[in-house]
């Protein structure tokens, strides 16, 4: 099969039932993209695919051939971080880390669609990724900093509303 990844032209040969995150961690050595819950549930899988957020983890890696897949360690152009990674490390939104590579991804796909979006416009889109440290107003705040909402956009959001496991 061939993809795209992270603007690379990339031949591997795998075995027909893994999935996109099997095929990227297992076959690419590409570790950034975490297994969650592979049910679809956390959102910890996210990456690119077409400049769209997707669960690798329901996606068999077949259904990508011939697809551009961006993971986290696209993000970075060498060593200049990207300023959505920037922005979450300056405002402390990785946390545990664990989430971060599908938060930074979603975001960037808001942003690509949408360079001016409300703290709910964020909200919303970050919405399908679980946060295990409950610490959504960081993250909010830190894609509100790229995009000139500033980076304390989320200061007065509802911090409860970012406790339950989005959907």
């Amino acid at each position: 099969m061939r993809l795209r990844v992270n603007g690379d032209e990339v031949d591997v040969a795998f075995a027909p039932h893994k999935t996109l995150l099997e095929v990227l961690r297992e076959d690419l050595g590409l570790t950034g993209t975490k297994h969650g819950c592979e049910l679809g549930e956390c959102g910890a899988c996210a990456v690119l695919v077409d400049g769209k957020p997707v669960l690798s983890c329901l996606l068999l890696g077949v259904e990508a051939d011939g697809a551009d897949v961006t993971t986290v360690e696209g993000l970075a152009d060498g060593p200049t971080l990207h300023p959505l990674q920037e922005a979450f490390a300056d405002l402390g939104a990785a946390q545990c880390g664990y989430c971060t590579p599908a938060m930074l991804l979603t975001a960037k796909a808001l942003l690509d669609r949408n360079p001016t979006p409300t703290v709910d416009d964020i909200r919303a889109a970050l919405s399908g990724v679980l946060c295990r440290c409950t610490g959504y107003i960081s993250i909010f705040n830190a894609v509100g900093s790229v995009c000139g909402l500033g980076p304390d956009c989320a200061a007065d959001f509802d911090a409860t509303a970012g406790k339950e496991p989005p959907r």
